[in-house]
């Protein structure tokens, strides 16, 4: 055995055992995939992912790949890639084109190679696999039935190209389920954000003014956690109707112009650009972190960081910079400005991932079933699918709830029974 087989076999090896501790906290998704096996419902399709390479996608190739689907994966964010994981995914028969760290350029090249499999289902997260699709390589759209998206920002992408006709399939916005928004967004962004910044920093929170981005199903998550570990917390919006929400759950709600003034931490969670400008960072105080848990290393302007800064000091602490303006300031930009949860931690533990991708998973069977007789557009997930990927997660923690009776179906059910 030569020295690189050797190192091969220990990144499998240590790769099965992260993936073996992940799937022990998704049991929804385990038992798709027991179930899957049997049923075969993906047998003879080729599926192009584009996700975040972790142990909890590898139990999600698993189950696609339980049920008969031959895959290609890529990586959506190169520093999420753990390579452990996709070094043991290859090993199981799943091509895999991602390494940790690589440059944008072999980001990009990753997910044409991915492509080159002739997808008949993709799976995206954030749209890129998608964009390239129709811009790139729109040779293969016409193999194409349908796909997955399950991100906010992605979302956004694929309606407006829906709404200038341009989408040529059909996409299930897995992001938008009740599921999806309650348990991944707000719980997983709200515990894996903080768990990021508090690796990268090993700062106290308590005390802190924590400044949040966006009041959606993720900014307020992270507004719940961090007030928890005991900040103080501000909040920023554009819409009226989420700023007013925060407002009445207690929250300070400033523009991002006084909030800058103001913030030990700044949490961008918006899926927009350029939340956090150079105006925004030429006010802020010495020492200040700068994170983002949105999805693109977009929200913050890094480039008007690179032009403030007389120096930068990389890696200060791990996934964390140190830029060192003209009055001796020093902002700390963590993760490049790329998703904090899953560069500087390990993003949503496993158990929120098991629902994420339980609905993903039965979206693809749907997306498999239906495909004939869909137009291309965004589709929300079947409402269907989403009732069971609640409860298969409360049976899995043996947690029971009330049925309605006979009288009660009745009640709800008619206009002639009056109060």
């Amino acid at each position: 055995m030569t020295s690189a087989d050797s190192a091969d076999s220990a990144l499998v090896a240590s790769g099965e055992l992260r993936i073996g501790w992940a799937a022990r906290a998704m049991p929804v998704l385990t038992a798709l995939g027991e179930r899957f096996a049997a049923e075969r419902p993906f047998g003879g399709l080729r599926i192009a992912a584009c996700l975040h390479v972790t142990a909890e996608t590898a139990v999600l190739m698993g189950t696609l790949k339980a049920g008969g689907a031959e895959i290609a994966l890529a990586a959506s964010n190169p520093l999420s890639t753990q390579d452990d994981v996709a070094e043991a995914l290859r090993d199981y028969g799943v091509v895999v084109h991602a390494q940790a760290g690589v440059t944008m350029d072999a980001y990009y090249r990753h997910i044409h190679q991915a492509l080159d499999i002739g997808p008949d289902i993709v799976l995206d997260d954030g749209c890129d696999l998608v964009n390239i699709l129709h811009t790139e390589r729109t040779e293969l759209l016409e193999t194409v039935s349908g796909g997955c998206e399950e991100t906010t920002t992605g979302i956004i992408r694929l309606r407006q190209m829906a709404a200038e006709k341009a989408l040529r399939f059909p996409v299930v916005a897995v992001n938008d389920t009740r599921t999806k928004r309650m348990f991944d967004n707000r719980y997983g962004t709200g515990q894996s954000t903080m768990d990021g910044i508090m690796r990268a920093t090993n700062t106290l929170l308590a005390g802190k003014t924590v400044v949040v981005a966006g009041f959606g199903y993720c900014g307020r998550g992270v507004a719940e956690r961090a007030r928890g570990l005991g900040a103080r917390v501000v909040v920023t919006e554009i819409d009226p109707v989420k700023a007013l929400d925060a407002s009445l759950q207690g929250y300070d709600v400033r523009s991002m112009a006084a909030a800058a003034r103001a913030g030990d931490v700044f949490v961008t969670v918006t899926g927009n650009r350029d939340v956090i400008r150079g105006e925004h960072l030429a006010e802020m105080k010495d020492g200040a972190i700068l994170a983002n848990a949105g999805h693109f290393d977009v929200e913050i302007d890094v480039r008007a960081l690179d032009d403030l800064a007389h120096a930068v000091h990389r890696g200060v602490r791990p996934n964390t910079d140190e830029y060192v303006l003209a009055d001796g300031r020093r902002l700390l930009l963590l993760a490049e400005g790329r998703l904090v949860n899953l560069t500087a931690a390990e993003g949503h533990p496993a158990a929120v991932m098991d629902m994420s991708f339980s609905a993903q998973v039965l979206s693809v069977a749907w997306l498999v079933r239906e495909r004939a007789r869909l137009e291309p557009g965004v589709y929300d997930v079947p409402g269907e699918v989403d009732v069971e990927v609640a409860r298969l997660k409360l049976a899995a923690a043996g947690i029971e709830m009330d049925e309605l009776t006979p009288d009660q179906e009745e009640y709800l059910h008619s206009w002639r029974l009056g109060s």
